[in-house]
């Protein structure tokens, strides 16, 4: 896995969980997260988001890089 797909499912998950939590649900997989209250499940959730957000960026730029490498040298 790279780390454009780690940082997409990051950032689904995370503004999946925000998205749910308005409508009074989650995730299966992110049940735990309100176990250590309601403050800490949205900072979890942001983070989530924002680390998710900031992985799939990098590994999008990290991608435009190899493919511009492969390019010059042919």
């Amino acid at each position: 896995m790279n780390l454009k797909s780690i940082g997409g499912f990051l950032f689904f998950f995370g503004l999946g969980s925000i998205v749910l939590n308005f409508m009074g649900m989650e995730f299966r997989l992110l049940m735990w997260i309100d176990n250590w209250g309601v403050e800490t499940g949205w900072a979890i959730r942001g983070a989530m988001t924002v680390i998710g957000g900031g992985l799939w960026l990098v590994g999008q730029r990290q991608e435009a890089a190899a493919a511009a490498a492969a390019t010059a040298k042919s």
